[in-house]
């Protein structure tokens, strides 16, 4: 007696199918699970076993043999469990096969016959090669997020079988209610002076351009990136599926439904390289790069990071994707982010102030190797950021507010998708000179920058990307001019750390 049931797991972000493939025949009783199942995987034949017996149900005492189809991808969790325990019972002709027929089934097992979440709903219901999926009731609210898909909740393996059985109705469990909207991010207009900083907050956000503040403890650094996603448009359909899909195979509940608002993401320095790239051993996992996708990674206190896991950002800050390869898993996984990053000048973070740095030139030295060149490189903005002035903490008037900054980035944004792009951060090649055309006139500012080495190749494309987004929010159609050209290149500083100049 056989039976096949659709179910799926999760490799990076991603759902793929897996067929439940159950044998019931004659041999010595026990189950056998085969098809690169991993050690929790493997632990389904005790779940499953007792669930069945805690359920009221019938265990055959025959040979069971079960394959989780295709034999070639390794199957890693607890989410085959339900899908298991339904493939035993049909091939033992506990439940008709036909009732089983346009199903798919997901789900960890309790040893009292509870049917559990897993993680990664919204990418598994979405690989599931069923119409209809039964999920357990705390999965529901994020199963239903996936279109195209009948979702069936149920609390308990008793009350699943008896509705395959037709013993009982299927279950109409109230599922949880969508949590409350987010309070409002920050408002922009905390920020008291710092106009230059607040400029360049506004063209990374219009532009989609990576930014890297310096600047003395107490400057307000970390405040100015938190306002950051308080500035950015809320994330499109596609977007937030996308993101939705990310967090949900991270093992994160998706309370308030598909993630509309940007995400915010700030690892701590002392963050491990996996845990920012993701990755891992027994499962692919994304990573704080990943969670960051169509929001803002804020990587404060830069130079505190390992230069290893700096470096790792340089590819996916390029593709926007992190490819993922390890001996039993390959993974490609989402990074199309916007990266802020903030740094003292030096480990006192005093440097600059005459007479106040304590650093040693060792420690100076030290300080200035842990940025490679081609990260820092890759920060189209870089300003200094100095400590407010006592007026304007004490007596300034409030700066301009979020809702009117983030007007004018969606106009911007708007005009790059009529170019074809999310931001003016993705033009590329043909796209580039098309809509970045260089003035004659501003020709010269850039060979001088060329040939005294203070741009790259790739540095001068990322001004004139710059550039386009100053003359968008400037409301100039045309050719790059002097003073968009002239303003990039003055937003683009090279970055002072203690005594020298890093890039």
């Amino acid at each position: 007696m056989y039976a096949s049931i659709p179910s799926a797991v999760v490799v990076g972000v991603d759902g793929r199918p897996v067929s439940v493939e159950v044998h019931v025949g004659r041999g010595l009783p026990g189950l056998t699970i085969v098809g690169l199942p991993d050690a929790s995987c493997r632990e389904a034949r005790d779940r499953v076993r007792a669930a069945v017996l805690a359920s009221q149900l019938s265990w055959p005492d025959r040979k069971i043999t079960v394959n989780l189809a295709p034999s070639s991808t390794r199957k890693v969790g607890s989410g085959l469990d339900l899908a298991i325990a339904i493939g035993v019972l049909a091939a033992a002709e506990e439940v008709p096969a036909r009732a089983v027929a346009d199903l798919g089934f997901l789900g960890e097992l309790g040893l009292d016959g509870t049917v559990r979440a897993v993680a990664g709903t919204v990418p598994l219901v979405d690989a599931v090669a069923a119409p209809q999926v039964v999920v357990p009731v705390a999965s529901a609210a994020d199963a239903a997020l996936v279109d195209g898909r009948t979702i069936r909740a149920v609390r308990t393996l008793s009350e699943l079988v008896a509705a395959l059985r037709a013993d009982a109705p299927w279950p109409d469990h109230d599922l949880p209610h969508p949590a409350a909207e987010e309070p409002p991010p920050p408002d922009l207009a905390d920020v008291r002076g710092q106009p230059v900083v607040r400029a360049a907050l506004e063209i990374a956000a219009a532009g989609g351009h990576h930014l890297l503040m310096v600047g003395p403890p107490g400057a307000g650094k970390t405040m100015l990136a938190e306002r950051l996603p308080g500035l950015l448009p809320p994330l499109a359909r596609d977007e937030a599926m996308t993101v939705s899909r990310i967090h949900s195979a991270a093992g994160r509940k998706l309370s308030g439904g598909l993630i509309r608002r940007p995400p915010f993401r700030a690892p701590h320095h002392t963050a491990t390289l996996t845990s920012l790239v993701g990755g891992g051993s027994d499962a692919m996992r994304p990573g704080e790069v990943s969670l960051a996708s169509g929001g803002v990674l804020f990587l404060d206190e830069l130079s505190e990071f390992a230069p290893s896991s700096l470096d790792a950002l340089r590819q996916p800050l390029e593709d926007g994707t992190i490819r993922v390869r390890r001996a039993r898993f390959a993974a490609d996984l989402p990074a199309r982010f916007l990266l802020v990053a903030a740094m003292n000048p030096c480990p006192c973070g005093e440097a600059g102030r005459p007479g106040a740095c304590s650093c040693p030139d060792g420690a100076l030295a030290r300080y200035q190797r842990r940025l490679s060149g081609p990260l820092l490189d890759r920060f189209d903005l870089r300003v200094d950021v100095h400590r407010p002035i006592v007026d304007d903490l004490l007596g300034g008037e409030p700066g301009e507010p979020t809702s009117a900054v983030a007007a004018r980035v969606r106009a911007v944004r708007a005009r790059a998708q009529r170019r074809g792009v999310r931001c003016n951060a993705e033009l590329r090649n043909a796209a580039l000179d098309r809509h970045a055309a260089i003035d004659p006139s501003a020709e010269p500012l850039l060979r001088s920058a060329l040939e005294t080495g203070r741009l790259t190749a790739r540095g001068l494309d990322r001004v004139r990307r710059v550039a386009r987004t100053v003359a968008d929010l400037a409301g100039d159609e045309g050719d790059l001019a002097v003073a968009h050209i002239s303003a990039a290149l003055q937003l683009r500083a090279e970055v002072r750390l203690g005594a020298g100049v890093v890039a």
